[in-house]
């Protein structure tokens, strides 16, 4: 006999089938040496019903698998499961004995700045070392790093959203004022850009470092130098109260991203209302305040020059009567 709590520590789904479960498989970043697809393929045959279903969080489920079976598909996932987290820092104790928590989910990302011309950052690199920062964890938490502010990934609906953003370098030497970075931000972006005594102006107050006007320059005065981030915090969908994160930090650089993310374990630990299976990051802000969150956020570190911090949060969403 196998303990519910059991079977969801190691990542196993409880499904609608007595004595059935559905393995999953981590992937940070959504990025996958494809010769562990064989491996999933083995599995999925020999154990499942011999189907996949890639997850909405970037990750394989397997389904269909025996609840006696289970020992033996974690023995089969072991090198796999070691190496894809190896892979990102992270150190899993036993292996053989497959994930040892499924609180904190798999952390998501688009394709980023490996294949998409729009993104400014390698998010799956990232959302690896994020992988190492909060992983092991059995608090519920998701985290999303999309590459630019269009946010492909939805970053707006999960606990911890990354944007990753650029400060742009305008050279005034090659630039031939032909307006194209100019009309390009205000019919697709914010309008942060204008043209002033034959040169491009940029309202650093609109401007939301999206890096989109170093794609429209012809002449190439326009080029990607700094790379920060916002991170955004509070999303949630579900039944109670659907909201989009607000942001937390603008301008923020790797160090600090990966250090509010370290730190906000310990803000949940300290708050978090136990009584409840388990509660989203917005409504333990709620209710500790977002006072006693920043405060918990940036315990120990020291935030880059360029850092911009809300004095509070405001979470849009809806609830029901």
């Amino acid at each position: 006999m196998y303990h519910v709590s059991k079977v969801v520590r190691n990542a196993f789904r409880i499904t609608k089938t007595r004595g059935e479960t559905a393995a999953r498989l981590r992937v940070p970043g959504g990025h996958l040496a494809a010769r562990h697809l064989a491996a999933v393929q083995q599995i999925a045959e020999q154990f499942g019903n011999g189907t996949v279903h890639l997850t909405t969080r970037q990750g394989f489920e397997i389904p269909g698998i025996k609840l006696s079976d289970m020992d033996r598909v974690k023995r089969r996932m072991a090198d796999m499961i070691q190496e894809i987290e190896q892979r990102c820092g992270t150190i899993l104790e036993d292996p053989l004995q497959g994930y040892p928590a499924s609180g904190t989910r798999n952390v998501v990302a688009c394709i980023g700045n490996r294949v998409c011309q729009f993104a400014n950052s390698d998010t799956t690199r990232l959302a690896q070392k994020l992988e190492a920062v909060v992983y092991p964890s059995h608090y519920h938490l998701k985290i999303a790093v999309t590459g630019c502010p269009n946010d492909c990934i939805k970053a707006h609906l999960h606990d911890i959203g990354v944007i990753s953003t650029v400060v742009p370098e305008y050279d005034e030497e090659r630039c031939i004022a032909c307006e194209a970075c100019v009309e390009n931000c205000a019919q697709r972006v914010t309008g942060a850009l204008r043209i002033e005594n034959c040169r491009v102006s940029r309202d650093a107050a609109r401007c939301i470092l999206c890096g989109e006007c170093t794609l429209k320059c012809p002449a190439g005065a326009q080029a990607r130098g700094k790379q920060l981030y916002r991170l955004i915090v509070g999303g949630r969908t579900g039944k109670k109260n659907p909201r989009l994160a607000n942001t937390f930090i603008e301008h923020a650089s790797e160090e600090v991203v990966l250090g509010v993310c370290r730190n906000v374990y310990a803000f949940i630990h300290y708050h978090i209302d136990t009584s409840r299976p388990k509660e989203h990051l917005g409504y333990i802000i709620d209710r500790a305040g977002f006072e006693a969150f920043a405060r918990d956020a940036f315990e120990g570190l020291a935030l880059n020059p360029e850092a911009r911090v809300a004095s509070r949060l405001h979470n849009p969403g809806y609830s029901y009567p």
